[in-house]
């Protein structure tokens, strides 16, 4: 059991909660914060002082006043004219993410949400029920207004949901575990929709992927070297203590731990002096990488523990204040930082496709055919991993220099935080593929050279991709090939890879 209190939710949490299922729960004290906030609401509405969104209308509609008797009616129209977003849903595992965030972050107490309202985001939580979100229609300020209103439809009773690998309306996932719908009080509907849940629950999925696929292409790059019989002395710890970087020290050491026992790699000056940059620097270049994931890890667990509503209430001082804590700007600016990380992982990995498949880079059997000439092995495959890695690169351009005025002109700034944490997914992707064409080379490489001279971690790597993918005996559709290692590589856990 995960037990939220708004202010200490973890990753590895949200792994427990996302991907293993597990429950969670409020604390007695963080409801008693609820509690006192919801207070300060109605007190607040009783004495008719004018509150944004709680009693007016929203955006340039701000100066319009509300009736006392038509605020839940305000609340309700809030999500249902907000619930406009388009395109393909999210992943499953997004809209379970984005609900836990948005519930955690209500559980901060400034949002003036009642319990009942908690419990039904924690019960939709337990149940396995998860909206259907629509990708696109956020702007990233004030917050994301879209994709949070249709995360919002299913405490209703309304819109679409997953439940049990189905998508379904929503009333039937709650009738069918005896969930009622819940109506939505003052400031309610807009506590629901004003945040940066959607691109943060984005950059959390991605984030912890590209760890996972990180770690991968270290493995897959180890058996490149064998492959092309690279020179292990570049790896050598004296070399990358002089420079500094700790991620950049911890990949030379792992491709060594890799490689330790290896009877393929070679010392310099036995074949070369010195390899190509894709081989020789890898420990620089995915250094670089792990740098910017760990700075926008860093970056993202602010954010999941952030109050990023509006208006926010100090309950303790009895005030409502307007601010702008949903603007995406940070979490924008860390997805487009995360989007070079991804670009160059999946360039260098195709630089070495390159080289594992260029007869005049190597001396292996051109294209890694079985019959040169008649069949043309690999040669396609390098073809679509540099089409992939060209659209890494636009896709790379940083969202976060865009802004277009909305709600005429009086949200006149803001972040496309979502549009870059959706593109830095979609690049995760492609790398995945780009680094699955490297390791279908990589392995072909290795059965050329003798697989029983391989290291035992590299090895044991190509045991399990084996398995999935079989050697290139003859021409045949490679693309079920890349689509199966790359289905494995986003399936496998670190600890089972040896």
């Amino acid at each position: 059991m995960v037990i939220l209190t708004g202010k200490t939710l973890t990753l590895d949490e949200v792994i427990r909660v996302v991907e293993d299922k597990e429950k969670v729960d409020l604390s007695e004290e963080t409801e008693q914060t609820l509690i006192k906030s919801r207070e300060t609401v109605e007190k607040m509405v009783q004495k008719k002082e004018t509150m944004y969104g709680i009693n007016t209308g929203f955006g340039k509609f701000s100066d319009v006043i509300i009736d006392e008797a038509d605020l839940e009616t305000l609340q309700l129209n809030l999500i249902h004219s907000h619930a406009c977003g388009v395109g393909t849903p999210f992943s499953e595992i997004i809209s379970r993410t984005m609900l836990l965030l948005r519930t955690n972050a209500l559980l901060r107490g400034y949002s003036g949400v009642r319990p009942d309202l908690v419990r039904q985001m924690i019960a939709l939580l337990n149940a396995g029920i998860h909206p259907v979100v629509p990708q696109q229609g956020s702007l990233g300020a004030s917050g994301d207004l879209a994709p949070l209103a249709h995360l919002a439809l299913p405490l209703l009773g309304q819109g679409d949901v997953f439940y049990q690998n189905k998508q379904m309306p929503a009333m039937k996932a709650l009738s069918d575990v005896s969930i009622e719908p819940i109506t939505l009080q003052a400031k309610e509907g807009l506590a629901l929709i004003n945040g940066t849940q959607a691109m943060t629950a984005v950059g959390v999925v991605t984030c912890l992927e590209m760890e996972q696929l990180l770690y991968q292409s270290e493995r897959v790059a180890s058996m490149t070297l064998e492959g092309l019989r690279g020179i292990i002395d570049a790896f050598d710890h004296d070399v990358h203590r002089l420079r500094g970087h700790q991620e950049q020290i911890d990949v030379a050491a792992r491709i060594c731990e890799s490689l330790k026992d290896s009877q393929l790699t070679t010392r310099q000056g036995e074949e070369r002096v010195q390899d190509a940059y894709s081989l020789r620097c890898i420990p620089q270049v995915l250094g670089a990488s792990w740098q910017t994931l760990n700075n926008v890890k860093e970056k993202l667990e602010i954010e999941m523990n952030a109050v990023t509503d509006n208006p926010l209430i100090f309950a303790e001082h009895d005030k409502v204040v307007s601010g702008g804590n949903f603007h995406g700007e940070p979490i924008a600016f860390a997805m487009d930082f995360l989007k070079l990380g991804i670009a160059e992982m999946a360039t260098i990995s195709e630089r070495r496709v390159e080289r594992l498949v260029n007869p005049q880079l190597n001396d292996l059997p051109p294209f890694l055919s079985a019959n040169p000439g008649l069949e043309s092995g690999a040669m396609i495959m390098q073809y679509t991993a540099a089409s992939l890695v060209s659209e890494n690169k636009t896709l790379a351009h940083p969202a976060s220099v865009d802004s277009i005025p909305s709600s005429a002109n009086q949200e006149d700034h803001v972040s496309m935080g979502t549009i870059a944490a959706r593109h830095a997914r979609q690049m995760l992707g492609n790398a995945r593929r780009v680094i699955a064409i490297e390791l279908i080379c990589a392995m072909q490489a290795a059965e050329y050279r003798g697989t029983e001279q391989m290291a035992v971690q590299t090895r044991f790597f190509y045991d399990r991709a084996r398995a999935i993918v079989p050697a290139i005996s003859g021409d045949r559709v490679f693309a079920e090939d890349i689509e199966s290692l790359t289905c494995w590589l986003q399936s496998e856990n670190r600890e089972q890879w040896g």
